[in-house]
């Protein structure tokens, strides 16, 4: 492990990974917010991401930026090392972004309830 980077808080990735997960299924996230916030919490960097995945580091921060729509193939590619797979789900809500999750996990690590902006709609 690079000696720059802290050891990580598994809990604290567990956490904001279903976060992530609830907000995709809800459709609060975009498809390039998803991929980035998901790499984000991998600690990787986009070069190593893409080669990792078999992208070219250009494909990747198309779709990061929502600028491309992924076949899905290259959904497929990315997704399944996060244990997801490709699929529809019904479009709801309003688009939360990485740092609103961020933000709203560490206000909850301080016992405070999530932000409405990112609780899961019924």
């Amino acid at each position: 492990m690079d000696k720059r980077r802290k050891a990580p808080d598994l809990s604290h990735e567990r956490k904001l990974r279903q976060e992530i997960y609830d907000a995709m299924a809800a459709g609060r996230m975009s498809v390039g917010q998803a991929v980035a916030a998901m790499r984000r919490i991998s600690r990787l960097t986009q070069p190593e991401f893409a080669k990792h995945r078999g992208l070219s580091v250009q494909s990747l921060r198309l779709i990061e930026s929502d600028k491309t729509n992924p076949t899905i193939d290259t959904l497929g590619k990315i997704a399944s090392i996060f244990g997801l797979q490709v699929g529809f789900v019904p479009k709801t809500g309003s688009c939360v972004s990485w740092q609103e999750l961020e933000h709203g996990l560490s206000k909850s690590a301080q016992a405070a309830p999530l932000p409405s902006s990112i609780e899961r709609s019924e």
